[in-house]
Order: C-alpha cells, then sequence, then structure tokens
C-alpha cells in the first residue's frame, strides 16, 4: 500500500499545537483521509510512562538524562506507532518530533548537536516528516495562556531557556526541508487556514 503522510507540529509550550492538530485532524477527515494524532514524548502505553518520569515537576533528572529518556520513547513510538500506520498508507500527525529535541535539549540545554542528531537518527530509524509546522508565539502569551494552566517541569524553565529555544527552532527551520514557520500569536482560524495552505503546497 502507498506510504502515508507524516505531518510534525512543531513549537514550544502553550503555542497552540494541540488546538490546530484537532482542527487539522477534522480538516483532513473531511478529505476522506485515515488519519492518526499522536504525540512526543508518549504516544504508546510505554512511552507515555517514560512521558510522565520526563516531565514531573520536581523531579531530578540531569540533562543527558533527559535527552536518554526521550529518544527512548521516541524509539517505542516510532517503532510501534508511527511506522505501521504509515506502511498502512495513513497520514499521522505527530505532535512535537526530532526538532523539539534538538530545540529544548540542544539549543535549551547546551548538549552537542551532533550527539542529538545521531540519536534522533537511531530512535526514528531515519524517518523524516514530508512536512514540520513550527508554531511560534511571543513570550508575552507564553505568560498569559500559562496563568491557570498545570505547568510540567519544562515549562517551569525561565525566560532564558525559553529564548534558546526559540532561537534553536528559528535557525532548524532554515536549514531543515520542508520546514515552515507558523506565526502562532495570531488568530486561531487564520493559523489554521494557514496551515491548510501549506498542506495543499505539498499535496497532502
Amino acid at each position: 500500500m502507498k506510504k502515508g503522510k507524516f505531518i510534525v507540529l512543531e513549537g514550544p509550550d502553550r503555542c497552540g499545537k494541540s488546538t490546530q492538530a484537532k482542527m487539522l485532524v477534522n480538516y483532513l477527515l473531511e478529505q476522506g483521509k485515515d488519519v492518526l494524532l499522536t504525540r512526543e514524548p508518549g504516544g504508546t502505553p510505554t512511552a507515555e510512562r517514560i512521558r510522565q518520569i520526563v516531565l514531573e515537576p520536581g523531579a531530578e533528572v540531569s540533562p543527558m538524562t533527559e535527552l536518554l529518556l526521550y529518544e527512548a520513547s521516541r524509539a517505542q513510538h516510532t517503532e510501534e506507532k508511527i511506522l505501521p500506520a504509515l506502511k498502512a498508507g495513513k497520514t499521522v500527525l505527530c505532535e512535537r518530533y526530532t526538532m523539539s529535541t534538538c530545540a529544548y535539549q540542544g539549543y535549551g540545554r547546551g548538549i552537542d548537536l551532533k550527539i542529538i542528531d545521531t540519536l534522533n537518527r537511531i530512535a526514528t530509524v531515519g524517518l523524516k516528516p514530508d512536512i514540520t509546522l513550527v508554531f511560534l508565539m511571543s513570550d508575552k502569551y507564553f505568560t498569559e495562556r500559562g496563568e491557570y494552566l498545570f505547568s510540567d517541569r519544562l515549562e517551569q524553565e525561565d525566560l532564558a531557556f525559553r529564548q534558546k529555544m526559540r532561537r534553536g527552532y528559528l535557525d532548524m527551520i532554515e536549514r531543515t526541508p520542508n520546514a515552515y514557520l507558523v506565526d502562532a500569536d495570531k488568530n486561531i482560524m487564520d493559523i489554521q487556514a494557514h496551515v491548510r495552505e501549506l498542506l495543499a503546497k505539498h499535496q497532502i
């Protein structure tokens, strides 16, 4: 069967990825596509248990341990869920994938990007998204949107960390094939319209 399409929605916490992903699923279903929505870290029972460890507020997790936990979760997720769905011809939407690891653990934590790239290739067995949509917003919205929300361990990082992470995303958009910046400050419907235009450009 024809290989399915792999769409990744990237970006920092609270940028609206989940909202846009759900809207996009409905749109693709209306187009008659068989769609799988999943997320990282997580997506399978084992990977979700790893997610609980790595995101637990107050947990003592070193940067390298954090990286390896993310990659372990990714390896399980890719093998168990993403690859079989693509092989079956499904359109897979994943909230976060390898780019977020580079942004958070590379640019944010300062781990050598060459190490991260190697581990990403191992965990994904070389799988690349057909299109990557990177949602970035002004930092004021991070604060506003999170005022009444539970914050996980990564969301509790400071402004300096978020700024390094944002620069990382911008750098990677420039050098990643089929990666696009999406202005997450805009109205929800305007963002969705832009997303659909980008998918149409790639015949998805």
